[in-house]
């Protein structure tokens, strides 16, 4: 998704969520080879794709195991928790922090990424937490109405 996003689509909108002064630094990018931005778009499409199968999936098998409520919240907690937790380490720590990601195709960013980065947003994420925690005790009760 982000690749598809920083890589491909290129539109600083998808920059919202970054430190405001990576958004400020971030200048507008020409396609760099013709059908670049409908490849972006495929690619976030399928993204959304396999996040949603999952939850789907997660679904259908809690039905098909004759789960209850809190089993299915359990899984969805867990579900919705662990993508947080990966987002944290994996799109902060890493790509933000601690690799060329960024500056690969926004070189005006070089000197603005780097650790001092890392929690900038951590707020967002606890917000995100309680959310999904929300979103877990919704797709629970969906999950028994079959």
């Amino acid at each position: 998704m982000l690749w598809s996003a920083v890589g491909f689509i290129q539109n600083k909108k998808f920059f919202s969520s970054a430190p405001k002064s990576i958004v400020e630094a971030v200048q507008p990018k020409p396609e760099r080879f013709k059908g670049q931005h409908i490849i972006g778009w495929i690619l976030m499409i399928l993204s959304f794709v396999l996040l949603i199968g999952p939850v789907a999936y997660g679904v259908y098998d809690g039905v098909t195991r004759e789960f209850g409520y809190w089993d299915f919240f359990v899984r969805f907690v867990i579900m919705t928790v662990s993508l947080k937790v990966f987002d944290i380490l994996f799109f902060d720590l890493v790509l933000l922090c601690h690799s060329n990601f960024f500056p690969h195709f926004y070189p005006e960013v070089k000197d603005l990424v780097g650790p001092q980065n890392f929690g900038y947003n951590k707020w967002t994420h606890i917000i995100h937490i309680v959310v999904f925690v929300g979103i877990s005790f919704l797709l629970a009760f969906i999950g028994t109405l079959f």
